[in-house]
C-alpha cells in the first residue's frame, strides 16, 4: 500500500518517469500531423490558422479536458486503463463488457500501428541528405531490435527514457519559438474561430478531421500508466508538454505561411525537420529517433499489461506471462510480443512510407476513446454526478469523438481496413473466451457439499481403499462454501475412489481491487475437508502452487491442520505428506442441443483452447504432482433409447 502512496506523490523523479513512459505516442506526433493536415492542398492563412486551431482545442477539450482532468479520476486503487476502468462500473450493467472489449481490442490494434508509423516518420527525415535512401530496411531492423530487447525488461532503458524525452520536448519547444518570434501574429490562431471557419467553408473539412486527429492519439495511454506514475505527476508533467507541443506546432504553422500559395511536395519536406538549423538537422533526427523508440516502448508494454488484465478477467485465452524484473508492472507477453513483432513489420512493408501510414492510422484508436467515452460516463454515474453533468460530457464527447471517427472513415479504403481487420480479429478472440465460458458455466452441476460430508469422511477412514495421496487438492469454480461441482464428487468417489489423509478445496475469485492479495480458509470437516478462497486483483499473477504453499505453512505453523504423513514408518520420523493436485478439464460432447451460434462460438473456442496454456500451468502448479481428468461436459440428457429384448 505505501508504494501505491509514494506513486502518487508529486515528486521531481515522478515527473521525470511521466514523460518517459506516457507521452512518447502523443510526443512524436508533430513528426507527421501538419504533414498530413496539408498533404496536397495549396497552402492558405485559412488553412494553415484554421489546422493550428484545430491542433489546439483538440489537445484542449480531448487531451486535456478528457483525460488529464476527467478520466484520471477513475482510478480503481491508484491503477488506470480501459480494463481497470471496467473493473470499477462492471457491477452497473452486463452490457458494459461490449466497449470493455472493443476499447481493449482497439488500442491492441493500435499498438501494431504506432511503431511503424512514429520509426518511420523520424528516419524519412534522413532523405534531406540522401534522398535515394531506403528507409524500409532500416526501420524493420530498429522494430526488430525493439521486440528482442523486451524479453529482458525494460527497467534498465526505463531510467534514461525521462531524461530523452525532457530533451525530446524542450527540442520541440525551442525549435517551435525560433520561428514563432519570426511571426509573433500567428498567436492568434488559437481563437476557435480558426477552426470553425476551415471545418465550415474547407470541402476537405473531414480529411483534415481525421489528420488532427493525430495530435491526440496517445492520450489513451496517459490513463493507461495511471499506475505508474500517479494522478498528480502525470497532470503537472502535462503542463509542460502540451505548452512545448503547442510551441512546435506554432513553428511549423509559420514556416508554412513563409511558403503562402505554393503546393509543396510533402513527400520531399516535412515541415517539422524544416524549422530545425541545417547544423542541427542531424542531431534533430537522432533525437526523434531515439523519441519514437520511446513512444513504441510504451505502447508494447502498454500491450502486455493490457493482455494480463484481459487473461485474469477470463478475456483472453491462458498464455505465458513472464516477469524479467522486480520492478511493479514490469510483465512480458512472448506470444503478444512477437504477435505485434509480425504485425509491425507487416504494416511496414504494406505501406512502406509514412504517409500511407497515417491513413491506417487514428480510426482504431477513435473507437477506443469512443469506448472510454461510454465507460467514464458510467463511473460519472456511480460516482452520485448529477445526471445532467454527465448527459452533457457524454454528449460533447459524443460529438467530438463521432466527427473524429466520421474524419477517419475517410482512411478507411486507404488502409484503415487494415487496423480495423486486426481490432476485429481480437474482438472475435475475446468475445468468444467470454462467450464460450458461460456456455460451459451454464452446463456445470453444482450440489450441495454438506450431503457428502460424512462419506467423504469414512471414505478417508477406510483402509480397504488404497490411498492415493496424503493430501488431495482440487480446484473448484464454485462461489459458495456450501456448493461443489459434482465433477469433482464424481471424481472422489467413484472415478477410481480416491482415498486422502485431508481433501482442499481451493477457488480463485479475481477481484476488483488490482493487487489485493487475500485469503480464507473454512473448515468443512474438522481436518478432513479444508477449503481456502483466494481473493487475488487483477493485476495479481496467479501462481497457485506458490500461494497455496504459503497459505499451508502459516496454518501448520498456527497448529490449525496436521500434513505429517500417516503412514506409520514415515510418521515415526515426522516426514510430510505427499500433496496431490486434481485439475478436472470439462470436455465438449454432444453438443447437438446448441443453436448454430453457441456451436460456432464452441468449436472457436476448442481452437483458441488448444493454442493456450492448460490450466494446470496456467496456475504455476508443479506439473509433476497433478492429476488431469477429462469428464464430458455433458450438453443434453440422454434421449430415452427405445430397443426390444428378444427371447
Amino acid at each position: 500500500m505505501s508504494n501505491h502512496k509514494n506513486q502518487q506523490k508529486l515528486t521531481a523523479a515522478g515527473l521525470l518517469i511521466s514523460l518517459g513512459i506516457i507521452y512518447g505516442d502523443i510526443g512524436t506526433s508533430p513528426l507527421y500531423v501538419f504533414k498530413a493536415i496539408v498533404g496536397s492542398q495549396q497552402i492558405t492563412d485559412a488553412l494553415i490558422l484554421g489546422g493550428v486551431s484545430c491542433i489546439f482545442w483538440t489537445l484542449t477539450l480531448q487531451t486535456t479536458l478528457k483525460y488529464v482532468i476527467i478520466t484520471l479520476q477513475a482510478d480503481n486503487k491508484g491503477e488506470g486503463g480501459i480494463f481497470s476502468l471496467f473493473s470499477l462500473v462492471r457491477r452497473r450493467a452486463k452490457w458494459l463488457i461490449v466497449p470493455a472489449v472493443v476499447g481493449g481490442c482497439a488500442l491492441l490494434a493500435d499498438g501494431i500501428i504506432t511503431p511503424p508509423i512514429s520509426v518511420s516518420a523520424a528516419i524519412e527525415g534522413l532523405q534531406s541528405y540522401y534522398p535515394h535512401l531506403q528507409t524500409v530496411p532500416i526501420v524493420i531492423a530498429i522494430i526488430i531490435m525493439l521486440f528482442i530487447i523486451q524479453q529482458f525488461g525494460t527497467s534498465l532503458v526505463g531510467k534514461a527514457f525521462g531524461p530523452m524525452m525532457f530533451i525530446w520536448f524542450t527540442m520541440l519547444g525551442v525549435l517551435g519559438l525560433s520561428f514563432i518570434v519570426q511571426m509573433p501574429m500567428i498567436i492568434k490562431a488559437l481563437n476557435p474561430y480558426y477552426a470553425y471557419h476551415l471545418l465550415s467553408t474547407n470541402p476537405n473539412a473531414f480529411i483534415i478531421l481525421g489528420a488532427v486527429f493525430l495530435c491526440t492519439t496517445g492520450a489513451e495511454a496517459l490513463y493507461s500508466d495511471l499506475g505508474h506514475c500517479g494522478r498528480k505527476n502525470i497532470q503537472i508533467s502535462w503542463i509542460y508538454v502540451k505548452s512545448c507541443l503547442v510551441l512546435n506546432y506554432l513553428g511549423q504553422a509559420v514556416w508554412l505561411l513563409q511558403h503562402n500559395g505554393r503546393v509543396l511536395n510533402l513527400n520531399l519536406l516535412n515541415p517539422f525537420y524544416e524549422i530545425m538549423p541545417g547544423w542541427f538537422l542531424l542531431y534533430g533526427i537522432g533525437i526523434a529517433t531515439i523519441a519514437t523508440i520511446i513512444a513504441s516502448q510504451a505502447l508494447i508494454s502498454g500491450s502486455f499489461t493490457l493482455i494480463a488484465e484481459a487473461v485474469r478477467l477470463n478475456l483472453w485465452p491462458k498464455v505465458r506471462i513472464n516477469y524479467p524484473t522486480v520492478q511493479k508492472g514490469q510483465l512480458y507477453v512472448p506470444s503478444v510480443n512477437w504477435l505485434l513483432c509480425a504485425g509491425c513489420i507487416g504494416v511496414v512493408l504494406l505501406f512502406k512510407h509514412s504517409d500511407h501510414m497515417e491513413a491506417a492510422y487514428g480510426l482504431s484508436i477513435t473507437v477506443a476513446m469512443l469506448m472510454t467515452t461510454i465507460l467514464v460516463s458510467n463511473f460519472l454515474r456511480r460516482k452520485k454526478l448529477p445526471t445532467y453533468i454527465v448527459t452533457v460530457f457524454l454528449i460533447v464527447y459524443l460529438f467530438i469523438e463521432g466527427s473524429f471517427l466520421a474524419g477517419n472513415l475517410v482512411k478507411f479504403i486507404h488502409g484503415g481496413w487494415f487496423t480495423l481487420s486486426i481490432g476485429f480479429i481480437l474482438f472475435s478472440i475475446m468475445w468468444t473466451w467470454h462467450i464460450a465460458r458461460q456456455i460451459r458455466n451454464r452446463y456445470v452441476k453444482f450440489v450441495e457439499i454438506g450431503d457428502y460430508f460424512n462419506i467423504i469422511k469414512e471414505l478417508s477412514d477406510d483402509e480397504t481403499v488404497p490411498k492415493y495421496a496424503s493430501q488431495l487438492v482440487y480446484l473448484t469454480s464454485a462461489n459458495f462454501s456450501t456448493e461443489i461441482e459434482s465433477k469433482i464428487i464424481y471424481s472422489i468417489l467413484q472415478k477410481q475412489p480416491k482415498r486422502a489423509d485431508v481433501y482442499w478445496l481451493v477457488h480463485v475469485d479475481v477481484v476488483d481491487e488490482p493487487y489485493r492479495k487475500e485469503y480464507e480458509v473454512e473448515f468443512l470437516v474438522p481436518n478432513k475437508l479444508i477449503r481456502i478462497e483466494f481473493k487475488l486483483g487483477f493485476r495479481i499473477e496467479q501462481q497457485i502452487n506458490l500461494l497455496f504453499r504459503a497459505v499451508v505453512e502459516n496454518m501448520v505453523k498456527k497448529g490449525e491442520v496436521d500434513i505429517t504423513s500417516t503412514y506409520k514408518s514415515l510418521n515415526h520420523h515426522k516426514i510430510v505428506g505427499d500433496f496431490r493436485f486434481v485439475v478436472i478439464e470439462k470436455v465438449l460432447s454432444r453438443s447437438h442441443n446448441l443453436s448454430f451460434y453457441e456451436s460456432f462460438i464452441m468449436a472457436y473456442y476448442l481452437i483458441l483452447r488448444r493454442m493456450s496454456l492448460s490450466e494446470e500451468r496456467n496456475f504455476g502448479l508443479d506439473l509433476s504432482f497433478v492429476t488431469v481428468e477429462k469428464v464430458p461436459l455433458i450438453m443434453a440428457a440422454p434421449e430415452s433409447v427405445d430397443i426390444h429384448r428378444i427371447n
